[in-house]
Parts: structure tokens; C-alpha cells; sequence
């Protein structure tokens, strides 16, 4: 595949680009669940403490969170939902 066609697929307009954002924080937070909710059970109750308290399960959180939300996953997205747009206006 050509750098032009590579560019291509992966570039999406900025509206399509933050709601693909939106869609992959959603999925982390609903895969991460569970970290999420170890981390609030040690912050209740907490202020200051929590933060060295809570690290570990605040590094726990951003670990499994940084899995669902980086660059590779939002381009990932870009090129499915580019393909999905492509293949739509070949049947049309």
C-alpha cells in the first residue's frame, strides 16, 4: 500500500475523529470497570492520602485504560471506520 493511499484511510474529518475518541474512552472506562472500581473503594473517604494510598490502583486504572486509549487504537478505528465509509459509496 502507497503512502498516499495509507494518508487517505487514515484521515477522517475532525467531527468523525472526536467521536471515534469518544467511542474508544467508552469502551476503556467499560473494560477498566473493574480497576475503576477498586480505585473509588480506596478513595472513599480519602483527600490528600489518597494519593499515595490509592497508587497502586491508580497506576492499575491508567495501565488498562492506556491499553484502550492510544494512537494505535485511534488509528486502528480511523482505517475501519474509512473502509466502512469506502465500501458504503461503492454500493451506492
Amino acid at each position: 500500500m502507497g503512502y498516499i493511499q495509507e494518508a487517505r484511510e487514515n484521515h477522517v474529518k475532525k467531527k468523525v475523529e472526536e467521536a471515534l475518541r469518544s467511542k474508544m474512552k467508552q469502551k476503556a472506562l467499560k473494560e477498566c470497570d473493574h480497576y475503576a472500581l477498586k480505585y473509588a473503594k480506596c478513595a472513599t473517604g480519602k483527600t490528600i492520602s489518597v494519593v499515595w494510598q490509592c497508587r497502586q490502583q491508580a497506576k492499575d486504572l491508567n495501565n488498562c485504560l492506556h491499553q484502550y486509549t492510544n494512537d494505535a487504537v485511534l488509528e486502528e478505528m480511523k482505517r475501519e471506520y474509512t473502509l466502512q465509509q469506502d465500501a458504503k459509496d461503492a454500493s451506492v
